[in-house]
């Protein structure tokens, strides 16, 4: 940071004792509704299309699909960054506002869409990523100013709090999809309205801008570089998982492959760029701070352990479980989000308690064990069959959740607890960046080991099946022989697949009675089960590995860390104020460095005092962490 570049200095209103749980119950109202979008969205998604007039399977109508459902990740991962250092610079409060209003307006424009077909399905991804960008200014800014407002003896439970919130919205968007679908499409969109309005007008009015932020130029060239090189990325993967020629799959895609090493090249051109710009826009060398890279890291891991197997999780429910015990298909996506309440139940459990604890034992025992009981639940997984037990996979989910319970709050207050207090709203976007990254990575890897699994044995099962059933011989073997994508997204969206697959031709010219077998809800789900369990064995063995993986990356965070700007910006119930340089000696926790490297926090209480001079000279370099103490890492 150039000496030009000076520290903002905020007005000194009075924020009281109690404003850190303002800040709270509104960012909780972000979270729940960022949570309820993103379920409500997938429960309805067959209505949605019914209702532009569009059928998602077609091969020439999978991109939509597919941007409708990853869009909105793909667009919050590349910008959420560049909307966090914005945050820093502009003020965190400000740009989480803004975030609540542009959320709210393109859940209007959601529902207001004109269109059909696919005109209509190109309104609905653009005006998905437009909410993106608003999801992205919540994210990012949200767990920078509940850690502005929170001490870090309280952050572990604030930001557990939050989490289940969070949970709390996934299912409630569960419920209230399944609900509303019925009544009409639009009302998917529509239920965001009124809490947006509600939190973009509260968040006006109550929220303050009591963080530090720092005055600085707009780094252009690493924004378009970071977004541009990471988006790229993941458009790679996400399309890697649609079908090519004749492969199974698209890895071979020159689009693919151009996308993915185009991406890297842009990437690796953004370090260059932020290791020699004036003003970065993300400081690199916060890397150097172990329990951030460490942090950072066993989130990205456990992202990609767990992120496509929970679609897949959902797709053996919808698919496989639900159906061969009396579920029709068009239920299945509603009915497999109630099935999947053990996990949530098991995260609300944990996740405040872990949080708590790890604000006075460190987030590294709770994180670690919740990542090798993670690894602990793939595994027992692979000792059911296709169609389980369901109290007995039911305890498995409810472990499951307490594992993840343990490690998300913990593991967050730990990343932003490390990083000094002019840098979070950059390091929160970082930290959404790796999680948000892992999960279209997770799906591209583990849905092509399931095609592939599934690919060895279906297409001769299916061929006996359709054939003796009366199919023709020929239908038979052309759709014995469709890519598995197809009818594993046919079951995500709650069609029944084998009915997709023969069409009403088919279905037309076959005996009634064989007609009714073929598209029971018994003949699909008899016939993929045992294909799909032995495909689920390498999946669950790769979940198990970067789980163990996360739990070594936490391990090595070190014991207990608070950088010496973290904590809460607020003292004494009123927000720490700081005189401009030059009007004598100011706090070191109220400002944007350190007199010394390696000066630790006082433990007392108390803010240490450096002189504006040595003030100045931390201008130029960011802080560095605190050495090894008896409250710092191993």
């Amino acid at each position: 940071m150039s000496v030009r570049s000076a520290l903002s200095a905020p007005r000194t209103r009075d924020v009281g004792p109690h404003y850190k749980w303002l800040v709270l119950s509104n960012t909780t109202v972000g979270v729940v509704l960022s949570g309820m979008n993103a379920t409500s969205l997938m429960i309805a998604l067959p209505v949605i299309f019914r209702g532009i007039e569009l059928n998602p399977l077609q091969p020439s109508n999978f991109p939509f699909l597919l941007w409708t459902m990853m869009g909105y990740m793909l667009v919050m991962a590349a910008v959420v960054v560049t909307v966090g250092r914005i945050g820093d610079i502009f003020g965190r409060v400000r740009m989480y506002n803004l975030g609540f209003a542009v959320f709210t307006l393109a859940s209007i424009l959601l529902s207001l869409v004109w269109s059909t077909g696919a005109n209509g399905a190109l309104e609905l991804v653009i005006m998905r990523m437009v909410q993106a960008i608003g999801g992205a200014l919540l994210m990012a800014n949200s767990a920078a100013i509940i850690t502005d407002a929170f001490p870090s003896d309280q952050l572990g439970l604030a930001l557990g709090t939050n989490m289940v919130a969070s949970i709390f919205g996934t299912f409630f968007g569960i419920l209230a999809g399944g609900l509303l679908s019925q009544v009409g499409w639009r009302w998917v969109f529509l239920i965001n309205v009124p809490f947006g309005l509600f939190g973009t007008v509260w968040a006006y009015l109550k929220l303050k801008e009591i963080g530090i932020h720092v005055r600085a130029r707009i780094d252009w060239l690493g924004n378009i570089a970071f977004a541009g090189g990471l988006g790229m990325v993941l458009v790679g993967v996400t399309y890697g998982i649609e079908p090519y020629g004749t492969s199974l799959t698209g890895w071979g895609n020159p689009f693919v492959l151009g996308m993915i090493c185009g991406g890297l090249a842009l990437l690796a051109v953004f370090a260059v760029i932020e290791l020699n710009v004036e003003e970065p826009m993300f400081r690199l060398s916060l890397f150097r701070i172990r329990s951030f890279t460490a942090g950072n890291l066993a989130g990205f891991l456990a992202a990609v352990g767990r992120g496509g197997f929970q679609f897949i999780l959902i797709i053996w429910f919808q698919g496989i479980w639900l159906p061969q015990h009396g579920y029709d298909f068009t239920v299945t996506p509603l009915w497999a989000g109630v099935y999947m309440i053990p996990w949530t139940a098991g995260f609300v459990l944990s996740g405040p308690l872990a949080g708590r604890l790890s604000d006075r034992y460190g987030a590294r025992p709770f994180a670690t064990a919740g990542m090798v009981i993670s690894a602990a639940t793939f595994l027992l997984m692979l000792a059911f069959p296709a169609n389980f037990d369901y109290e007995l996979f039911a305890l498995v989910l409810l472990v499951s959740g307490i594992a993840q319970g343990l490690f998300a709050a913990p593991n967050t207050s730990s990343i932003m607890n490390s990083v000094p207090a002019r840098d979070r709203g950059a390091a929160s976007g970082m930290r959404v960046t790796f999680a948000n990254t892992g999960m279209p990575i997770s799906m591209g890897l583990l849905f092509t080991l399931m095609v592939l699994g599934l690919n060895a044995s279906v297409p001769s099962a299916m061929y006996a099946g359709l054939v003796g059933h009366g199919v023709p011989a020929a239908a038979a073997t052309q759709l014995s022989h469709v890519p598995p994508l197809g009818y594993l997204f046919a079951a995500f969206l709650g069609y029944n697949p084998i009915a997709m697959l023969l069409g009403p031709k088919i279905l037309a010219s076959l005996p009634a009675r064989q007609a009714a077998v073929l598209t029971s809800r018994h003949f699909f789900p008899s016939l993929i089960g045992p294909a799909f369990k032995n495909a689920l064995v390498p999946i669950l063995i790769f979940a198990a590995v970067m789980s163990l993986i996360a739990a070594v990356a936490s391990a090595l965070r070190g014991s207990r860390f608070v950088h010496e700007e973290a904590g809460s910006t607020i003292q004494h119930g009123r927000r720490r104020t700081r005189p401009a340089i030059g009007d004598g000696p100011v706090p070191v926790g109220a400002v944007g460095g350190a007199a010394q490297a390696g000066a630790g926090a006082p433990s007392n209480g108390e803010s240490a005092l450096v002189a504006p001079e040595a003030l100045r000279a931390t201008l130029e370099e960011p802080p560095a962490p605190r050495r090894r103490s008896a409250a710092a890492p191993r």
